[in-house]
């Protein structure tokens, strides 16, 4: 996944949604405690920097050592590159020993994830009947008629670029495998919605297209999606010169949900920090032991 990004990290940075204080402070308002919470998928640490203002100590974790190059410091927040096949144990090295973290959040990667695999290491590091998971994405933009009427026909065109992932984020994570727990004071895992927006101008618009790992699968092959037709459509759309900002709104989806801790969990929990222990066990010895 890492790579289809790596052409694009600065449009990535300077176009994509922020997420809105609600949003974390709902997730937050979850989780018991507020000491350390884990960013999987952390990017240029959009998420993590909102995080840092609600806990205590963050990780933010990535495959891509490129985004994480555009990721803010900042006192709190410690940046981990994690390669995709990291074991358990080096997850417990790298990021948190078993038990420790209130709260792993997964803005806009959860679709890219190996799901048994990484919820293995979820419900290890999560503190046991505590530990929240949060995991969210936002599908696209809505500005007006005219332009959502041309950007509509461009998204169906370049249905052939996008991974098959991408059809969890169509599907806004409703039929994604979430087997935890519905969070205090809510009846199901979600998906709960909520929004974001973001002031553009035509040209701010079109650079968040050409940040999409569709965009740049298509020009790998020598198809330019934004072409002078398309391009002119969203011009006469738009109105004026383009340089008119907008308000576009970005519809997001979240899931949430709480460790699971059944007795037949607990025995697994304790066996995983044993096996670990002596063994660096990888997550796949454990699922199909």
């Amino acid at each position: 996944m890492a790579n289809l990004f790596l052409k694009q990290a600065k449009q990535y940075v300077a176009t994509r949604p922020s997420y809105p204080p609600e949003l974390f402070d709902f997730i937050a308002s979850k989780t018991l405690r507020h000491d350390l919470a884990w960013d999987v998928g952390t990017g240029n640490g959009q998420a993590a920097a909102s995080l840092a203002k609600l806990y205590k100590a963050v990780v933010g974790s990535d495959t891509s050592a490129q985004q994480l190059a555009y990721a803010s410091p900042l006192p709190n927040v410690r940046y981990v590159h994690t390669p995709a096949d990291l074991p358990l144990a080096g997850i417990h090295a790298a990021v948190a020993q078993p038990a420790t973290v209130d709260l792993i959040t997964v803005a806009q990667a959860f679709h890219w994830l190996d799901l048994p695999r990484f919820y293995a290491q979820a419900r290890s590091v999560l503190r046991p009947a505590q530990g929240v998971l949060a995991a969210w994405c936002y599908t696209e933009p809505r500005v007006g008629a005219a332009v959502d009427a041309v950007f509509w026909r461009l998204y169906h065109g370049s249905e052939r670029y996008w991974a098959p992932n991408r059809r969890m984020v169509d599907d806004e994570y409703r039929s994604a495998d979430f087997p935890f727990d519905p969070v205090d004071g809510e009846s199901h895992t979600g998906p709960l919605e909520f929004s974001t927006e973001r002031r553009m101008d035509l040209g701010d618009y079109l650079m968040y297209i050409a940040s999409w790992s569709a965009y740049q699968t298509a020009k790998d092959e020598g198809v330019e999606l934004l072409d002078e037709a398309t391009v002119h459509e969203f011009e006469a759309a738009w109105g004026g010169d383009g340089k008119e900002v907008k308000t576009v709104t970005y519809p997001i989806f979240l899931r949430i949900g709480k460790s699971i801790q059944s007795s037949c969990h607990q025995l697994l929990f304790g066996w995983i920090q044993l096996h670990t222990f002596y063994g660096g066990a990888y997550l796949g010895d454990i699922l199909h032991s």
